[in-house]
């Protein structure tokens, strides 16, 4: 399925081009090539962006497979086709055959290279954030455990490059039987309505939960929680658009993907983490 970025996530630019593809599957090759590189993690335009500021904070704590450095989008432009950089930066996607037109923000570690058309460029883990819309502060404090995530879902596939495939991340869903022993973090707001209260949920899921602010699935995050897995939720928190709702539920220690899943948005299946996926959970 072929989807376009239209331009950097924040930046200010009048500049569109074709872009990366979340559903690029890489080469065992590319993978390999990946641990030779430079990360070169690509800031937005806007010198007030706030993500500018928290990922040089993330990086600093998380990133341990490759050296890495900080550069501005123009030199993206320079530097992507030098196969000594890998990149890291948040993508604005549409999918084509989507009729709503809605645009969604992916972080993106892709390898540099001799390739021409961005959208071709190898991307080994697009993860979305948030519709494009959306304010950078429903994701900016997930950035710390998806910059983990990425890092063990590369060393995953470069140990087994067997499980190099399409719908990469549906292989994570054979943990959703672990989060049974964990407590489960949800926020209030990315519940559907027949499931946003602690009776409605007790109703379907027998497990521990609880529903709490972003502050608090920040601190265990920040904490490393061995305890906690946290709803990571992407929809577009009211803007009316009528498309994809992504549903992820990760470690807040071990930033583990342990559930992995998306809806077409409708009335009978809104904006939200359903109650359908809560039975998922508790079977």
């Amino acid at each position: 399925m072929c989807k376009k970025i239209l331009f950097p996530a924040l930046a200010i630019t009048w500049l569109l081009f074709a872009g990366l593809k979340p559903d690029y599957v890489p080469t065992a090759e590319e993978v390999d090539r990946f641990y030779s590189t430079k990360t070169l993690v690509v800031l937005e335009d806007n010198p007030m962006a706030e993500y500018n500021y928290v990922i040089k904070d993330f990086m600093a704590k998380e990133w341990k497979l490759t050296p890495y450095d900080f550069i501005k989008y123009s030199e993206f432009e320079e530097k992507r086709m030098d196969p000594q950089y890998s990149f890291i930066l948040l993508n604005q996607v549409r999918f084509d055959n989507d009729k709503s037109l809605a645009k969604y923000i992916f972080l993106s570690l892709v390898l540099g290279g001799n390739e021409p058309i961005v959208s071709n460029m190898p991307d080994l883990c697009p993860v979305p954030v948030a519709y494009a819309e959306v304010d950078e502060d429903h994701y900016n404090y997930k950035l710390q455990t998806i910059l983990r995530f990425m890092q063990q879902h590369v060393e995953l596939i470069h140990k087994n490059p067997k499980l190099i495939r399409t719908n990469m991340f549906s292989i994570y869903n054979d943990s959703i039987k672990n989060i049974k022993d964990k407590i489960l973090y949800v926020v209030k707001d990315e519940l559907a309505p027949d499931c946003n209260t602690e009776a409605k949920i007790k109703k379907i899921y027998p497990y521990r939960f609880k529903i709490v602010t972003r502050e608090e699935v920040a601190k265990a995050i920040d904490e490393r929680n061995p305890d906690v897995v946290f709803l990571h939720k992407v929809g577009p928190e009211g803007t009316r658009l009528v498309a994809r709702c992504y549903k992820i539920i990760i470690g807040a220690a071990d930033s583990k993907f342990y559930y992995f899943n998306y809806h077409n948005i409708s009335k009978s299946k809104p904006d939200g983490f359903l109650a359908s996926d809560f039975k998922k959970l508790a079977k």
